[in-house]
């Protein structure tokens, strides 16, 4: 036996049908109403509690396609079973493609009875089915959203703790008077701030699972010029295509960038020589190709590292973790340094 709380509207000026309609759905254990017009119907739409509505499509004034609209702008519309005369498929396709759940053609005898009860307990069960589905997609957003902002709040103490760490290490710099500790404390200081860089421009970002790459980049410079006062060139210039890239690889690919700036910065332009730095970001055809090159005295990839070579193994170690190529060019005036590496789609 059916709930009698499922309550059905029936919507047809002939009374006589939708008498039968009424007692034959209310065997069937149904509560039904009726409703003479598509006004009627709507009105009593209002008071709410409707599971289902039968509509019938020749009515005078207008018909079910032109009152179908309203029944279906309502919020939490109940779904509809478009009844149709037999053998007009043409109207019962034009009903199905304006959003009715089902159609049953008029048909004499018991047998259509039989179909509009079995159309109304299908629509009965997709609403229900609908109605778990859209609960579930609410909940699962509910949880995604929570997760992301504990996500973005991890990032930002994870870039403040990156950068009282990075200020540690300004204060134990500023204690030593030997000139080579002092510069690997720099240098250790520029790596702790590019890894913040990206945990800061996380929790600002709408997405925490990747990193305006291009963006981020033109902070880093800027971060850089700052810093490095006193080794600096006259300039430093970005150029980049916007693309993201995942989170995780814009960690390696800040470290590297900071590695190859930073040995520009030091070696390029030695006693006091004008000149500039460039970074280049370009992606095409699922490729990341990242260059920073300058135009100083030249370093072929080949000759002895200058300094400890710190610098050096930690490139060729991101690179790899990146699955990257890195590539001297060796046809360029000063130095060009390129990384290129699989852009996977977010």
């Amino acid at each position: 036996m059916t709930d009698p709380a499922i309550r059905i509207l029936y919507i047809d000026d002939d009374v006589a049908l939708a008498r039968l309609v009424q007692r034959k759905l209310e065997r069937r254990g149904y509560a039904v109403e009726w409703a003479k017009d598509g006004r009627d119907g709507l009105e009593r739409l209002e008071q709410g509690g409707i599971a289902v509505v039968g509509l019938d499509h020749e009515m005078p004034g207008a018909t079910g396609l032109d009152i179908l609209p309203a029944l279906l702008a309502r919020e939490n519309a109940p779904p509809v079973i478009y009844v149709t005369g037999a053998g007009d498929t043409r109207v019962a396709v034009a009903a199905l493609k304006a959003g009715a759940d089902d159609y049953v053609p008029k048909e004499t005898g018991e047998g259509f009875f039989d179909l509009l009860a079995a159309a109304i307990e299908q629509a009965l069960e997709k609403a229900i089915l609908r109605r778990e589905r859209e609960r579930a997609d609410r909940e699962m957003r509910a949880a995604r959203d929570r997760a992301e902002l504990l996500l973005r709040e991890v990032n930002h103490r994870v870039a403040n703790s990156l950068a009282l760490v990075a200020a540690f290490v300004r204060m134990q710099r500023s204690s030593l008077s030997d000139s080579m500790a002092r510069t690997a404390l720099d240098e250790t200081q520029l790596r702790i701030t590019a890894i913040a860089g990206i945990h800061r421009s996380l929790y600002t970002s709408d997405d925490v699972r990747s990193v305006r790459f291009d963006a981020y980049l033109e902070t880093l410079l800027a971060e850089m010029h700052t810093a490095m006062a006193s080794q600096r060139p006259d300039s430093f210039v970005v150029v980049a295509d916007e693309v993201s890239v995942p989170t995780d690889k814009a960690v390696s690919l800040a470290v590297i960038v900071t590695e190859l700036v930073t040995n520009a910065c030091k070696y390029a332009y030695p006693d006091g020589r004008a000149g500039s730095i460039r970074v280049r970001a370009t992606a095409a055809e699922g490729q990341l190709s990242v260059s920073v090159e300058d135009d100083g005295v030249g370093f072929s990839g080949d000759d002895a590292p200058q300094g400890t070579g710190l610098g050096t193994r930690i490139v060729q170690a991101m690179a790899a973790s990146l699955g990257a190529l890195l590539h001297h060019d060796r046809q360029h005036a000063g130095t060009r340094v390129t990384l290129t590496m699989p852009l996977q789609p977010l």
